[in-house]
């Protein structure tokens, strides 16, 4: 994984929601001892994503079951690939199944769709970013899938980077006020932390470069031709990003502008989950 957190209390978390107070399929149909084996096979084509975590849900439920691994993540996949066999209790991994598909699909549909928007602009020097369009709760995993994909994470969360948006420039009083405003802040609190600002008009880029002190400026909702100009207009003294309603037909056209980034809110929150299926194994 690229992050670290807290995934054990996370899993917690998602088992007890599924499980309740037990799973009365598997109780009233299985014999609690019984052994078997599972295999994950996969249905859909696409970019596999969350074989690691799948890892960690099993161990956390049951450090005896046995975990095969015959694919990586980040690697293409095709219907028919058997991506990992599990052994052990069968009431362990009836239990856990939904959990590790849910998790599995989710990521595998983010990473699909993340290496799609990476595979329209190669060759252009820009790179994809995410945005904090996420599933609560579920941050993490979806992040985690994007990068798998061959994307960029913009930021986390609030926390660890300054992002000047247009409700910030507007409470604030003006683009000008909203960046020397957070540059005594950073002063003030000793944060090493980048700050980008959007950029409605060029008019406000001329005032964000005017004003200096920042690390990207933000084109919000640029049409291509604008966008071209924008960059122009930056000339380098600062990183750019493209943003808005950025879909795969129109990407390669922002990306020949020379913007340095481009986010793209639908990588985590306008998905299709990949088909996966685990399988009982004989």
């Amino acid at each position: 994984m690229h992050y670290k957190w807290d995934i054990n209390s996370d899993i917690d978390r998602w088992m007890a929601e599924d499980l309740g107070n037990g799973d009365h399929t598997t109780l009233s149909t299985i014999p609690v001892n019984a052994a078997g084996s599972a295999r994950l096979l996969v249905k859909e084509e696409g970019i596999l994503a969350g074989a690691e975590i799948a890892s960690l849900v099993f161990k956390r439920i049951d450090p005896d079951l046995i975990f095969e691994q015959y694919i990586t993540d980040g690697k293409k996949i095709v219907p028919g690939d058997i991506v990992f066999k599990i052994h052990g209790k069968v009431h362990t991994i009836l239990k856990t199944e939904r959990l590790v598909l849910n998790i599995m699909q989710r990521m595998s549909g983010i990473a699909t769709q993340t290496a799609a928007y990476v595979k329209r602009i190669e060759g252009t020097g820009a790179k994809v970013l995410d945005t904090r369009k996420t599933t609560p709760g579920l941050r993490m995993l979806e992040k985690e899938a994007v990068i798998t994909g061959g994307g960029t994470n913009h930021r986390i969360g609030l926390y660890d980077m300054i992002l000047i948006k247009d409700n910030h420039i507007d409470f604030a009083g003006g683009i000008e006020k909203a960046i020397s405003n957070a540059r005594k802040y950073l002063e003030e609190t000793g944060l090493k932390l980048k700050i980008e600002v959007e950029t409605r008009s060029f008019d406000d880029i001329k005032k964000a470069l005017a004003t200096g002190g920042i690390d990207r400026i933000m084109f919000d909702n640029f049409t291509p031709a604008q966008t071209l100009e924008a960059v122009r207009l930056v000339n380098h003294r600062y990183e750019t990003e493209s943003s808005g309603k950025i879909n795969l037909d129109t990407i390669r056209s922002y990306a020949e502008c020379g913007v340095d980034y481009i986010s793209v809110g639908a990588l985590t929150h306008h998905i299709k989950s990949l088909d996966l299926s685990l399988k009982a194994d004989f």
